[in-house]
């Protein structure tokens, strides 16, 4: 079975550490290297690949300590030439299977927080890095928002059960703004007390599932009567459809919010 560790760097960032039971791992989004060093030579395990979501340098910072470290390291990414080092280029419905784990992965394109901004789906798992994040999502930068809404509603029609592992942890700002939105949503209100509860523990609010997403992010909410009456009154106008109300949302928390 799949386990995916975080591993923490930075202010906010998760590089996720993926094992099998082996003496080989996976991570996902390396930013920075030494942390993933500093765990990998703890736990006496062989960096056999990386899983890159998309450019930021917060998700591949590492890549180059990382390469010179383990000789034959496979990097997987979206084709996408703001990325150094990529040995394999994929993108949608590729099948992705590094060396060490049983695990094989879709891959998913899902464009809007960048342009070629990709995931991977396996064992139940969502590796979604900056496109959706607990009760969010991410900004638009050289995507658009017709491009984020659409990917949005492609991870929505996922399994509820599916867990969604981003790489932030952006979730109590997050939930915030969807209480501006929902303010009477007791499902929110719930999520809000059992997150804050975790993060005074020192525990992450990440991975989620999908199903409480769907109950409480409003980025994946966008047919809910009372989404829609919050997105339009921000907009001063009436929104005929879910990629509108979700681009209100969006510019919506970008403006007011954070």
């Amino acid at each position: 079975m799949l386990e995916a560790q975080p591993i923490t760097a930075f202010s906010d960032n998760y590089i996720w550490l993926l094992t099998e039971g082996g003496e080989t791992a996976v991570v996902v989004d390396p930013g920075d290297a030494d942390p993933v060093l500093e765990r990998l030579h703890d736990a006496r395990l062989t960096l056999t690949a990386v899983l890159i979501t998309h450019h930021h340098h917060d998700h591949i910072g590492g890549l180059d300590d990382l390469a010179s470290a383990f000789p034959g390291l496979r990097i997987y990414g979206p084709r996408d030439t703001r990325i150094p080092g990529l040995t394999d280029l994929v993108g949608e419905g590729d099948s992705v299977q590094p060396v060490g784990l049983n695990t094989r992965f879709r891959v998913m394109e899902i464009p809007g927080h960048t342009a070629t901004h990709i995931a991977y789906l396996g064992d139940g798992k969502l590796f979604c890095g900056d496109t959706l994040f607990a009760g969010g999502c991410g900004r638009v930068f050289d995507g658009t928002f017709e491009q984020l809404s659409r990917s949005l509603e492609r991870i929505a029609d996922l399994p509820g059960e599916t867990l969604c592992y981003c790489a932030h942890e952006y979730t109590l700002a997050n939930l915030g703004f969807a209480g501006w939105v929902e303010p009477d949503s007791i499902a929110l209100s719930e999520r809000l007390r059992e997150a804050e509860r975790s993060r005074a523990a020192g525990r992450p609010t990440v991975p989620s599932r999908l199903d409480l997403e769907l109950a409480t992010n409003p980025f994946l909410r966008t047919d809910d009567p009372a989404v829609i009456a919050a997105a339009e009154g921000f907009a001063g106008h009436g929104l005929k459809t879910s990629g509108e109300v979700f681009t209100a949302l969006r510019r919506w928390k970008d403006t007011d919010y954070d």
